[in-house]
């Protein structure tokens, strides 16, 4: 597909905003073509019969001819890698959190009770 798009003509092309899609968006804008995300929920409208590759790829042609589409800024690499690290830490907040508080229910199972540590780092009862 990649030596397809690199020997095509500069074009249109529509993409799903999925996993992977500002990649590829990013990856055929370096060939010339303008890349034009969108967001799945705006495109489901235009499917016409059962969800498919070919269902799909109309759908969004339909899609982009839309005058009123509303369309996804592709994300650079930092923006994404940003993201990430902020998703990450999230994450990690979470399962320190989930953790903290099986501790204390494990912990009570043995008569053994202590405070509850809320998210941000207060100490409730």
């Amino acid at each position: 597909m990649v030596k397809f798009f690199e020997k095509a003509a500069p074009t249109i092309v529509a993409l799903e905003a999925c996993g992977g899609a500002h990649h590829w968006a990013r990856l055929l804008a370096s060939f010339g073509h303008k890349v034009k995300l969108i967001a799945p929920q705006l495109a489901k409208p235009y499917v016409k019969r059962g969800k498919n590759d070919a269902a799909d790829a109309e759908a969004l042609f339909e899609a982009t001819s839309r005058p009123t589409m509303r369309f996804v800024p592709v994300k650079t690499a930092d923006q994404q890698a940003a993201l990430t690290l902020v998703g990450m830490r999230e994450r990690l907040i979470r399962n320190r959190t989930q953790m903290a508080n099986a501790i204390r229910g494990f912990a009570m199972e043995f008569g053994i009770v202590a405070a509850r540590i809320e998210p941000h780092g207060a100490i409730s009862e």
